[in-house]
């Protein structure tokens, strides 16, 4: 079956391989920081990423979240079904990191009293500014019973994901989820979920186990994504 790239972006590429229903998604070894300004490369952090989100959309679907997951040919390569993407991303947030520290002046670590939910406007040249409803209303981006949808799934796809990486010892941040709707508009949960798009901390240590150890230069960050997997992945009975 003849082979089209459709897109490339600063983690992955997506290609067309001639199904109407579907994409491959494939994850590169590419990283960047700070809209593009920092960049470098990670080894194996394609097969991780992809394996790790290939392996918390099936979790995540088996808890009747919809999401683009078909499966994964291979250790890089995500089959996804076809969305149109909706031009905002969510930010959950379960602790104090990032720029909320800064823009809140509270310490990173901070528990939050409650889980907050931020929306971002995804243009790479306006750097991806936060927005809230008023502004996404007259921007034209999501209509109103979109965005509620997107905001029930992306609370719950928290909650689900908080209480399985408690379990295996690792405090869920905070994470970045993207949304897209189907033939039929259905609004599905789309893109990657991995360290790539989470900050994840050890729970005992405080260890960053995410890009933030490249964002900041901490060292061993193969080292720590493959702990990351081995311990939501490899370790599952069900993998």
């Amino acid at each position: 079956m003849e082979e089209r790239k459709i897109y490339e972006g600063k983690a992955k590429i997506l290609f067309d391989r001639g199904d109407p229903r579907t994409l491959v998604q494939h994850f590169k070894d590419d990283a960047t920081a700070f809209n593009a300004q920092k960049k470098g490369s990670i080894p194996h952090k394609g097969a991780i990423n992809c394996q790790i989100s290939a392996h918390l959309f099936k979790y995540l679907y088996g808890k009747n979240i919809p999401t683009h997951f078909v499966d994964r040919p291979t250790p890089v390569d995500m089959t996804i079904r076809r969305l149109t993407m909706i031009p905002l991303e969510v930010v959950m947030r379960n602790q104090v990191a990032g720029s909320l520290s800064k823009r809140l002046g509270l310490p990173e670590g901070t528990s939050l009293p409650r889980p907050v939910l931020e929306w971002y406007y995804k243009r790479d040249d306006l750097g991806d500014p936060l927005v809230n409803n008023d502004h996404i209303g007259i921007l034209g981006l999501a209509s109103t019973d979109t965005l509620s949808t997107v905001e029930q799934i992306s609370r719950k796809t928290n909650d689900i994901l908080r209480g399985l990486m408690a379990s295996k010892g690792i405090i869920l941040v905070d994470m970045k989820l993207e949304f897209g709707l189907d033939a039929e508009g259905k609004v599905i949960l789309g893109d990657e979920i991995s360290p790539d798009t989470c900050r994840f901390w050890d729970a005992k240590t405080g260890e960053k186990m995410d890009k933030d150890r490249f964002r900041r230069d901490l060292g061993q960050i193969e080292e720590h994504y493959l702990a990351l997997f081995r311990r939501v992945v490899e370790h599952d009975p069900e993998f």
